[in-house]
């Protein structure tokens, strides 16, 4: 619950592809992860490629210092659950940010209302 705000507004801002409790039942079951800290907090999932494993995170929000910050826990994290790459999706305005945090431009992302 203390993550809730956070997670609402960044559920808003990428249109609603989940629920609150949608978002609380793969948390329960372990399809995703939950890293809280006293002002930020990110939603991650692993995604199994035939070839790779990524950790896809899919919604941060809070203050971006914390999330930053929480970043090298997350990732040894992933990788010693066999991950070898983080994917991203969010708002444009997270490049800037992210890619002073070491993180690429690999591919684009886009989407068709219909």
């Amino acid at each position: 619950e203390q993550c809730r705000s956070w997670i609402e507004a960044a559920l808003e801002k990428s249109g609603r592809l989940n629920t609150w409790d949608q978002i609380v039942s793969g948390l329960a079951s372990g399809h995703m992860q939950l890293w809280p800290s006293e002002n930020a907090c990110i939603v991650t999932e692993i995604v199994v490629y035939p070839n790779k494993k990524a950790l896809h995170v899919f919604l941060a929000g809070g203050k971006m210092d914390e999330i930053l910050q929480m970043t090298e826990n997350v990732k040894e994290w992933a990788q010693q659950h066999g991950c070898t790459f983080a994917t991203f999706s969010g708002r444009l305005g997270w490049q800037k940010v992210l890619t002073k945090a070491g993180w690429k431009p690999r591919t684009i992302n886009m989407q068709l209302e219909f």
